[in-house]
């Protein structure tokens, strides 16, 4: 086992990794930015590198600055959160190159799982569902108005790199293909590094729902259950449970033995995510897409398994070959608590007048921010993530209402009205919701 690891990403997720870090009795050292000089993370790490101005372009996502940062403090292992660098090959490599361990899977597979025409044509070769779609990237519209009369309509158009939701739309007919293929170019040269485009059938009433997979050091693959994350907003996931409520158990065990061979075909190692589309009416699923990193949401996993999957990471990158020991119980949600105005949800930073985190049996918030912190408009605005745990699911809604009414935010707009209204809705209470729900709550 190494003995330090530098954590290069900041906020919630530095935090987190941190805090594991440390309790293995390892050294964690944090890199910041001069925004994020007084958030939390960069205090409570053993060390804290100062990687240069606001802008991620020359404090995270500056390799150079980064590695430079590991060298100095000696660091032995980098791992690299969620966003960033995380599913950056290119820095995996130079991680690797530099010497030191990195705590994710190998710099292939997340090449072949960055690429979302590769990565769905490798599912499919290894009997993994996909949907009806293209197997190369669509060139331009007139090649998209083909590709979409032989797949039939509605179309999900895409980037075939990038993450996030960041340019997905859905095309009805021609007209809706035509802007939303603008709108998936126009992103994908911003956002994904390709302008590779593809397009997929569309599933009308679709769950999101994804399995998270641990992948060992002897090759092995194991599945630790699934996560609903069908309630979004352009795309992007706001709340996740599991188990989900929405699907059969022979979907479910469908779904994890998918997954487990979807981890194999890429030799997968450490923590990963495989994201489906579920339909909600025939209980059949497809594959979506591989997230090659620690998600966002793993705190619900953890709640219900009683497994750290930071831990395992960690464990993993070390050499480790044995499965964690699981034995789920119960049922976990997670709120993400972030800095928009809850009917728009447009950003809305600010300097934070009062936090105070709700407490109590089942509850677990992961934080990024404190009372005094300032959300800048520099990074994503998640402050933090709220989640509950309940032996049934009646008892972790009943336990996230009273802690979303006690967690008080004062400064930055927040989504917690929101969150106080999803828990009221009749279609979320009764489990029967789909990636639809928040559109049509702000209809």
């Amino acid at each position: 086992m190494f003995e330090s690891v530098l954590v290069a990403n900041r906020g919630e997720i530095a935090r987190r990794i941190i805090y594991t870090v440390q309790r293995m009795g390892l050294r964690a050292i944090a890199v910041y930015s001069e925004a994020d000089a007084d958030l939390p993370f960069v205090r409570e790490a053993d060390e804290a590198i100062l990687l240069g101005p606001a802008n991620p372009a020359q404090s995270y996502l500056d390799a150079a600055k980064v590695l430079e940062a590991a060298r100095v403090s000696g660091a032995q292992a980098v791992h690299p959160g969620y966003g960033f660098f995380s599913e950056n090959a290119g820095f995996a490599r130079a991680v690797i190159d530099a010497g030191l361990t990195w705590i994710g899977p190998s710099p292939e597979a997340i090449e072949q799982m960055g690429d979302k025409i590769n990565a769905r044509n490798l599912m499919e070769a290894a009997g993994v569902p996909v949907a009806a779609g293209t197997r190369e990237p669509v060139a331009d519209l007139e090649e998209a108005v083909e590709a979409a009369a032989g797949i039939g309509y509605p179309v999900m158009v895409k980037t075939a790199g990038g993450g996030g939701g960041i340019g997905m739309g859905v095309a009805h007919d021609e007209a809706g293909l035509a802007k939303a293929f603008e709108q998936a170019s126009r992103a994908a040269s911003r956002f994904g590094g390709t302008s590779a485009i593809l397009l997929e059938r569309f599933i009308e009433r679709a769950r999101h729902v994804e399995v998270q997979i641990l992948g060992l050091a002897d090759g092995t693959v194991v599945a630790l259950g699934e996560r609903d994350c069908s309630v979004q907003r352009r795309h992007q996931k706001v709340v996740e449970e599991t188990p989900s409520p929405g699907i059969t158990q022979e979907l479910r065990e469908r779904m994890l033995a998918a997954a487990v061979r979807a981890g194999e075909a890429v030799g997968y190692l450490g923590a990963g995510t495989v994201e489906c589309l579920v339909d909600a009416d025939k209980q059949d699923f497809v594959f979506l897409e591989m997230n090659t990193r620690l998600q966002v949401e793993h705190p619900v996993t953890e709640l219900v398994t009683g497994v750290d999957l930071v831990e395992q990471q960690l464990l993993i990158a070390a050499g480790e070959k044995t499965a964690p020991s699981v034995a789920a119980r119960g049922h976990a949600i997670e709120f993400r608590v972030y800095a928009e105005d809850p009917k728009r949800f447009f950003p809305g930073p600010g300097k934070i007048d009062v936090w105070a985190e709700p407490s109590g049996e089942g509850v677990r918030v992961d934080s990024g921010y404190a009372e005094g912190n300032t959300v800048t408009p520099f990074y994503d605005p998640l402050m933090a993530k709220l989640c509950v745990f309940g032996q049934t699911r009646a008892e972790a809604l009943e336990r996230a209402r009273v802690a979303v009414a006690d967690f008080k935010v004062v400064g930055p707009k927040n989504n917690l009205p929101f969150c106080a209204e999803l828990l009221e809705h009749p279609d979320f209470v009764g489990g029967d919701y789909d990636t639809g729900l928040v559109a049509r709550m702000r209809a």
